[in-house]
């Protein structure tokens, strides 16, 4: 008995470890993005494209991923970086009317989260 108390504490202590590893926009990737788009290098896209290394790419040009086509209209020519991406997370709609994507942020501090976390992955 007291074996599995240690062990269901311990699982305990590395679960709350793991949450204090996480940076906030992590979290908040968690929680808001993840149902629709993966984050690790070569993981295959979701329902939305791969976010890794997203800033500096050119948008609507993840491979293998299908793209609205309002979506490509909106975006053409434009690459991803913080002011872009603080748009889109503050109304996606705004940025690219009629796209697929449908995300609105309404908190700065959390938009800027975010950023820095993919800004993190490179």
């Amino acid at each position: 008995m007291n074996k599995l108390k240690w062990l269901v504490g311990l699982a305990a202590l590395a679960a709350a470890l793991s949450a204090q590893a996480q940076s906030p926009g992590e979290r908040i990737a968690q929680n808001s993005c993840t149902q629709c788009h993966s984050f690790g290098k070569g993981e295959p896209n979701g329902v939305g494209p791969n976010l890794y290394g997203l800033l500096g790419k050119q948008a609507a040009n993840s491979p293998g991923f299908a793209y609205s086509k309002q979506y490509v209209e909106a975006m053409k020519g434009k690459t991803w970086d913080a002011a872009l991406l603080e748009r889109w997370l503050t109304d996606s709609q705004k940025v690219a009317p009629g796209s697929t994507m449908v995300y609105f942020q309404d908190d700065p501090k959390k938009r800027a989260a975010l950023i820095d976390y993919l800004k993190s992955l490179k």
